[in-house]
Order: structure tokens, then C-alpha cells, then sequence
């Protein structure tokens, strides 16, 4: 008899959310963290009093959220106290100017009809597509699998609605925005969203482009850090019998006849199951833990063509004194055409941009409570590329770090140097070490037009039985939402396969 019936291989939000849920099948789950703490990119950690966000700053299309709390036997409302976020964005252009846009969706367009009445009649448009798209991508695309030709007909044959917006993925995320704007100040309000998807606005899939309209239907934060929410899954695993093994990294995969048979950790001990649910970057999965002698050579050839995600530098400071800024985020208005030079220039090419743009959290602008009284947190980040030419991240991070908190203070926040109790900065070196995610690639894999659905590493592995994938490696990709709809994906799987 296995040790267990299920081990996962990480605790990030795709490991504890199919986690979680196969527990609650009753099934005998077993998580493994190589951290001192469950989260991931979505955790909080403490210093000098302050807590700070380590990379996921804010909660929004929570509806595959809300279903996987419900099929836990609660509702997130009751285990999370999520705070709206209103106003949802502040835009800060180079002359000074500042444009921040509510909650209200009716409002966003007046304020868009201020600066072009056409614009502001084109919002409306592009609100009803947005909603509809939204609608038809909760309800079938993100919580579904779409691994095969056979997932994606089952999708369109639960909701036909789907087919109306195939086209929409196979074009960018630039191309659905200037579809309907045209003006350059409104397009630098809605061009960085695309950034969360850790591309430039001309190679992110169409379909995202909805986000500037999502972030209207609500923006949330949790109290206590983003930290609550992998903290909730992991409550509410253990509650029917999950076990989570922090400090516990997991080396090798080990395989018998094509199937799991269970993992070895990096002190030697080996823990056997049947099935394992993966939320590791994929390439490090099957090609180092699994190894390629163990994979055909076409699936070998095939992980190796996928690119890593966007790395960034998370940039962490206290404050004295709360920021001259507006809300829970603020954005260095850039437009989608200065946004991608600045990816394949910069990003791309090794080089740091002399000037600072990119987004700014100031995550006690929401809680308060995450810093000492009076006092104040924010994430500022900037863009950075893992390769930089003629130095490296462990020699450049004290410069990076002065250089933001300056560049930022002649800018977007001004007074800011004078006013920090202390600074940190995170890597994409340290996301490397501290949270195995190779070249720092915080969306795993690069979700682009030609690494989507069914061309996403399938949650059910094609090449090793009782093997599954959750996380940003596979569908549907990168983000709070999604990384948890893709434990839920997993566990749906393995009921079926049973």
C-alpha cells in the first residue's frame, strides 16, 4: 500500500487548492514545500514590523475562486475578509498628470469621455464585449480542461457562445485595445495589464485585453496580505486530513513502467503514492525531477521549446510617512507601443532602462494594518530581465534599489527617499534560489499565442500515468484566479480517472 493516495509537489495556490479538494474527496493527500512557508509568489512575509507582499499584490475575477472555496464547504466571503479596492488605479504620465480611474465602470467612462468623447462612447462597446467574453471564459475556459482538440470541443459544446470568440485568441492583446481606442492618453491607461501576463501588450493573447474592463467588476485585497489566501486553502485542507510538509523539497519523481510511484526528497527519504499532482514549473518537472531518459524524445523536444515567463524585481520599502499617491495601485502611464520597445529593448536585452515605469502597490493604502501606526508599505516594480549585460542582479541590487527609490522620488513620489525606514529588493535571482522558479520566471512558462490551452503543458500528463500539473505551468496560466483554477482542473481529473 502507498504511503499516500495523492503527494503534491508544492504549496503554491494550484498545489494547495487540488490539494484541498482531493482531501475533501477523501482522499490521503500529502503536500511538500522545499519553503518555510506556503504561498509561493502569493505570501507575505514580515520585517521590521512591516509585511510586505513577496509578488501577488491584489485579488480579482474571483469567481473560480468563489468555486473552489464552495466546493470545499464554505465560501470565501467567510474564510477571507476582502476589502474592495476603489479607486482601482491611478495613472501617473510623465508631464505630472494623473488620471485615476473608480470602481464604476459608468464612471471610468465618463472620465474616459473627458479626455475622448469617441473613446468614452467606444467604452461602452468594449464593456459589453469585455463582460460577455468574461461570462463565457468563467464559465467553461478557466475552470475546465483544454489539454486536447477533445477539451476545447467539449467547451464550445457546453457553451457554444465560446466559438463567437475563438478569433479573439488568435490576436494580441494590442490589437482588441486599439480596436476600439484611439486615443494615445487613453491606451497608456489600460496598456501595463498586459504586463500580467508577463508580455508585452503585442504578443499577449486577445482574450486578456478584457482585464482593464475586469478590474471594474472588482479589485480586492485580502486582510493580513495576500499571504491569507494560501493560508485559507491550506486551513481548510487540513481540516478533512491534508497534511502540508514545509522545508521538505522534492528532488526526484521517481517512475516505474511510465507511472508515479513517488518522489525522494533532497535528505534521501522516499515517500511513495499513485498519483502526483505537480504545481512546479513544468520543464523543471519532466526534465530535471523526471529526467529525460524517461520521456520520448518528441515530448523532450517539445518542453524545451517552451520559453520561460517574465522575471521582474520586486523592490520592497517601509515608509515613515503615508506616499502622495492614490490608490492601492498606481501605474507609470507608458503607451502599448513604448511598452513593447521597452520589453525587447530592455527586458529582453539586458540593459536597465534609465528611466522608472511600471506599477507601484501601496498595499497599506488598503490595511493599515500591515504596518506599524503612521507608518506605510509599498512594492514598487519596475521591469528588469533575469540576463543582465556586463553585470549580474546579486551586484547591481543595492544600485537598483537606490536608483528606483531616487528615480521615483523626481517622479511619481515625490519626497519618497527622505521618508524610507527601510528597503529591500527581490531578484529575479532570488525568485530563482528562494522559490525554484527558473530564470526568475514568476508566470513559469511564457503565455503567448503559441503557448495557450491545449498548447499549455496538459494538466494530465501525456507521458506519465498518475501524473498531474496545477499551476502556472499549465492551463490556464499565471494569476491568483487562475493559479487556483488549475488545482481545481487537477482535482476534477483525478475523480474522473478513478
Amino acid at each position: 500500500m502507498s504511503d499516500y493516495d495523492v503527494i503534491v509537489i508544492g504549496a503554491g495556490l494550484g498545489g494547495l487548492s487540488s490539494g484541498a479538494l482531493l482531501a475533501h474527496q477523501g482522499r490521503r493527500v500529502l503536500v511538500l514545500e522545499q519553503s518555510n512557508r506556503v504561498g509561493g509568489c502569493c505570501s507575505t512575509f514580515e520585517k521590521n514590523g512591516f509585511h510586505c507582499d513577496v509578488g501577488a499584490s491584489i485579488v480579482e475575477i474571483i469567481e473560480p475562486i468563489e468555486k473552489v472555496f464552495k466546493l470545499l464547504g464554505t465560501t470565501m466571503q467567510k474564510e477571507l475578509d476582502l476589502i474592495p479596492c476603489d479607486p482601482i488605479m491611478s495613472f501617473i504620465f510623465e508631464d505630472g498628470k494623473r488620471i485615476t480611474y473608480p470602481l464604476s465602470a459608468e464612471k471610468t467612462g465618463e472620465i474616459i469621455s473627458k479626455i475622448s468623447p469617441e473613446d468614452g462612447r467606444r467604452w461602452k462597446e468594449f464593456s459589453v464585449f469585455s463582460q460577455e467574453l468574461m461570462d463565457v471564459t468563467l464559465d467553461t475556459f478557466f475552470c475546465e480542461p483544454a489539454s486536447s482538440m477533445k477539451d476545447m470541443i467539449n467547451l464550445v459544446k457546453k457553451n457554444p457562445r465560446f466559438l463567437k470568440f475563438l478569433p479573439v485568441f488568435l490576436t494580441s492583446y494590442q490589437s482588441v485595445l486599439e480596436k476600439y481606442f484611439k486615443d494615445d492618453t487613453v491606451l497608456k491607461t489600460m496598456a501595463y495589464e498586459a504586463l500580467y501576463f508577463g508580455l508585452p501588450p503585442s504578443i499577449v493573447p486577445g482574450p486578456y485585453a478584457m482585464v482593464p474592463y475586469t478590474e471594474h467588476v472588482g479589485i480586492y485585497y485580502p486582510r493580513g496580505g495576500m499571504i491569507q489566501i494560501p493560508l485559507a486553502l491550506k486551513r481548510l485542507g487540513e481540516q478533512k486530513g491534508m497534511e502540508v510538509r514545509l522545508n521538505s523539497r522534492v528532488t526526484k519523481v521517481l517512475v516505474e513502467g511510465g507511472h508515479v510511484k513517488g518522489v525522494r526528497l533532497a535528505d534521501g527519504t522516499e515517500i511513495t503514492a499513485n498519483k502526483i499532482v505537480s504545481d512546479i514549473n513544468a520543464k523543471t518537472l519532466y526534465l530535471k525531477m523526471i529526467g529525460e531518459e524517461k520521456l520520448p524524445a518528441l515530448a523532450v523536444k517539445g518542453l524545451k521549446s517552451y520559453e520561460y515567463s517574465i522575471s521582474v524585481p520586486m523592490v520592497y520599502v517601509g515608509l515613515d510617512y503615508a506616499p502622495p499617491l492614490d490608490a492601492h495601485h498606481s501605474i507609470i502611464a507608458i503607451s502599448p507601443d513604448d511598452l513593447n520597445q521597452h520589453y525587447f529593448t530592455h527586458v529582453k536585452g539586458g540593459t536597465l532602462a534609465k528611466r522608472n515605469f511600471g506599477l507601484i502597490c501601496w498595499s497599506t493604502h488598503t490595511d493599515p494594518s500591515l504596518a506599524p501606526k503612521g507608518k506605510h508599505v509599498l512594492n514598487l516594480i519596475p521591469e528588469g530581465g533575469y540576463y543582465l549585460k556586463d553585470t549580474n542582479w546579486d551586484e547591481e541590487k543595492p544600485r537598483f534599489i537606490e536608483r528606483t527609490i531616487e528615480n521615483l522620488s523626481k517622479t511619481a513620489i515625490p519626497g519618497l527617499k527622505d521618508h524610507v525606514v527601510f528597503s529591500d529588493c527581490a531578484t529575479p535571482l532570488d525568485f530563482e534560489r528562494q522559490l525554484l522558479l527558473p530564470e526568475g520566471a514568476i508566470y513559469c512558462l511564457q503565455q503567448d499565442l503559441a503557448a495557450q490551452a491545449m498548447f499549455r503543458p496538459s494538466a494530465r500528463s501525456k507521458t506519465v500515468r498518475g501524473l498531474y500539473l496545477s499551476g502556472s505551468s499549465t492551463h490556464p496560466g499565471g494569476g491568483v484566479p487562475t493559479t487556483i483554477a488549475s488545482g481545481l482542473i487537477a482535482s476534477k481529473l483525478i475523480a474522473q480517472d478513478d
